[in-house]
């Protein structure tokens, strides 16, 4: 049985990454780990309306309840099984998948990214959505930085908490926005 506050972080912060414009309307996944089991969002769920029904406690291994959650769920399981990420939001931020059009690393200028986020790794895989490939590239990178970019897809952030995960990616698109506003 799920807590109601971590049901109501699932709430919160789906909306808050909805309302900080790092998503579009279906955009986005969330997930906890929960010991040998995560606990994702559905397919096709709005991050900024979810409800605890939209919410998936699956297996860390493939199992029968897979058809329903995230397609991102194997991006989310490689995470866990190489990282000691407790929590992984994944969001479509615009001016951080602008830059990895053209970048294999984003690096912020300003104090508050350069000391939260160090360099941040922009890496390539043939297959964006869901892919095995993507999923250890995404993996790989976590387990050294708190938040990767997905070239041409959007962004992958760890953290303790679903609120930790969030502040990764808000940092990382702060940082890229600076970054288009410099010019650099």
């Amino acid at each position: 049985m799920v807590d109601e506050a971590l049901i109501r972080s699932f709430l919160e912060t789906g909306r808050d990454i909805f309302l900080a414009g790092l998503i579009s309307s279906h955009g986005g996944n969330l997930s906890v780990r929960l010991g040998d089991r995560i606990l994702i969002t559905r397919r096709g769920s709005m991050l900024g309306r979810l409800s605890a029904d939209e919410l998936v406690e699956t297996d860390i291994e493939p199992g029968p309840k897979d058809e329903r959650c995230s397609r991102e769920l194997v991006v989310h399981r490689e995470v866990y099984r190489r990282t000691e990420a407790r929590a992984v939001a994944h969001a479509h931020p615009v001016h951080a998948i602008a830059r990895s059009f053209g970048a294999d690393a984003i690096v912020p200028e300003d104090s508050e990214g350069r000391y939260v986020l160090g360099e941040v790794p922009v890496v390539t895989s043939a297959e964006t959505i869901g892919s095995p490939e993507a999923a250890r590239l995404v993996a790989d990178a976590l387990a050294k930085h708190p938040v990767v970019v997905l070239r041409t897809h959007g962004a992958f952030a760890r953290g303790e908490t679903l609120e930790e995960a969030f502040y990764h990616l808000s940092v990382l698109e702060a940082s890229a926005r600076i970054l288009d506003l410099l010019g650099r």
